[in-house]
């Protein structure tokens, strides 16, 4: 049911909630894959799905399509836009390049075995995960040990770089997920390799084995 207008006693909060939880929603949609690249949807399916009216739903798919998640396709409907291959490069390497530097910096400032202890939970929920066969699950806790990695740094720069480029990553990670179930056995093995080469403080080792992992998704494009 699409409920009215906010009214006087609607303040404008009211509003903005809703356009947060219409763009959260979408984008949710979007980076999972639920929402294929070039899908044609309107605001009214998404008003219908969360009960609320177009306008919220109408500036999120204005946010949506600044981040270039979306096209807009007139005033009512939109197309996803499918991550094209030299973005999906340009991600990727971007994604190393910090993700390199940070564990760099964790070993460097002597806090590599408090990673690697705070690292070893997320390796067992992953494996648990993978045997359940929730590879949806899977891809979260992937996302969860990177952004670990980066965040131990305590480089701010670093942290700010990866939440920049978390989505799209985690769509990227989706998009391997659907692709090539079959090889997240083989990517969990190399998150062990990281997390060993963390616990060694092995800077070195930790970025060759990453090259390898991020590999895996160029191979998925």
């Amino acid at each position: 049911m699409i409920v009215a207008m906010p009214t006087a006693s609607q303040p404008a909060a009211d509003l903005a909630s809703a356009a947060e939880r219409a763009y959260e929603h979408t984008k949710l949609a979007i980076i999972r894959g639920d929402l294929a690249p070039g899908t044609m949807i309107s605001e009214g399916l998404i008003c219908e799905r969360l009960g609320i009216s177009r306008t919220p739903v109408h500036e999120a798919f204005l946010r949506l399509d600044a981040e270039e998640f979306l096209t807009l396709a007139s005033r009512k409907g939109a197309v996803v836009r499918p991550i094209s291959p030299r973005e999906a490069l340009d991600v990727l390497e971007m994604r190393e390049a910090v993700e390199a530097s940070a564990a760099a910096r964790v070993a460097a400032d002597g806090r590599a075995p408090e990673l690697a202890q705070a690292l070893a939970p997320m390796l067992d929920a992953q494996q648990a995960a993978l045997d359940a066969g929730d590879l949806e699950h899977f891809a979260e806790l992937d996302s969860d040990f990177h952004t670990a990695v980066v965040a131990a740094s305590r480089n701010e720069i670093a942290i700010h770089f990866a939440r920049l480029l978390r989505d799209r990553q985690q769509r990227l990670r989706y998009q391997l997920v659907r692709s090539a179930p079959d090889q997240m056995a083989v990517e969990l093995g190399q998150h062990r390799q990281l997390a060993a080469a963390m616990a060694a403080a092995d800077a070195a080792a930790y970025r060759t084995v990453l090259a390898e992992h991020v590999s895996l998704h160029q191979g998925s494009l």
